[in-house]
């Protein structure tokens, strides 16, 4: 399992908010839906994000961005143009004087917009990701993360917007999965592009000791590791891992098994049918009251307390 991999296996799309919005100019709509994370790309025309902190940034056809939530934004076609639409939480949309928009612009299946053969067309789509390893993924990112269409070729977007707009049997699953593939793909380059500045944990994936051991670790967290078992495993003595393991991921071997073993206790104890056994079996603690006492220590509250507390998004 690599860094990415290792992020997005848990948070997948699960009826995900996807849309394509056609709109003719002027237009602004603005976001304040706070969701944690919306992947848009430019089909054609162009459209300007202007984040609540930060410079107005211009999408070109093929450009795609990534903006993490929950600040508000607004997407136009000049920075200068004052909202028309406001998207709220729930995908309610209203105009300035508290309207309900959805059914005045709807132009279709998974359209929306003010004018059908508008000259600017993107595709929206929204991840609902609640869980602790999504809240990894989330704490990498930057708050508007943007891919020019020259520095990456993909045939997800067109595909998208091909299937965006059927409406037959299983296409909800198959949006899921495409928004997911344009994701994780759209991720990769951006974070290889970062090089030095891509976070610790990623960049420490290429070395070929750390990374091996990175890699086992995530594989499988519910092994009984030691760092010397760790270390024999990565072909080294046990000082060395320990030393460029520190060096590279920022914390000693233990503690980056704690950590991850943790955060995937903290996704599973969201699945309803989920037991506290069941889930300490699954990350490597040998009882419930294990499992408790390390979650309690780490996170400050105890496991039902997690489970009952809301899904963080922010």
């Amino acid at each position: 399992m690599d860094a990415l991999t290792g992020l997005l296996d848990g948070p997948r799309a699960r009826g995900a908010f996807l849309l394509r919005m056609v709109m003719e100019p002027p237009w602004s709509v603005r976001i304040e839906d706070r969701v944690p994370l919306c992947v848009m790309t430019v089909a054609r025309g162009g459209a300007w994000i202007v984040p609540e902190d930060g410079e107005a940034v211009r999408l070109g056809p093929g450009d795609l961005a990534v903006a993490r939530g929950p600040a508000p934004y607004t997407v136009a076609d000049r920075p200068s143009t004052p909202p028309h639409a406001w998207i709220l939480p729930g995908g309610v949309c209203r105009s300035a004087d508290g309207h309900d928009l959805a059914d005045a612009m709807a132009l279709g299946v998974r359209t929306w917009g003010n004018r059908a053969d508008g000259a600017d067309a993107m595709l929206v789509g929204t991840y609902q990701l609640g869980g602790e390893v999504g809240r990894r993924l989330l704490d990498a990112l930057p708050p508007l993360l943007v891919l020019p269409a020259g520095d990456w070729e993909s045939p997800l977007p067109a595909l998208l917007s091909e299937e965006i707009v059927k409406d037959e049997p299983g296409q909800e699953a198959i949006l899921d999965r495409l928004l997911d593939l344009l994701l994780i793909s759209a991720l990769r380059t951006w974070f290889a592009r970062r090089g030095e500045s891509a976070p610790a944990w990623y960049r420490a994936f290429a070395d070929p000791v750390v990374g091996r051991a990175l890699r086992l670790l995530q594989n499988n967290p519910a092994h009984p590791w030691t760092v010397a078992g760790l270390a024999a495993e990565a072909g080294v003595s046990r000082a060395a891992l320990a030393r460029r393991f520190g060096e590279l991921v920022g914390e000693p071997p233990m503690a980056y098994l704690t950590g991850w073993r943790l955060t995937l206790a903290a996704d599973l104890l969201r699945e309803p049918d989920a037991t506290l056994g069941a889930v300490a079996r699954r990350v490597g603690y040998g009882s419930p009251f294990a499992l408790s006492a390390a979650f309690k220590r780490v996170r400050g509250i105890s496991p039902q307390e997690h489970r009952a507390a809301p899904a963080r998004t922010e």
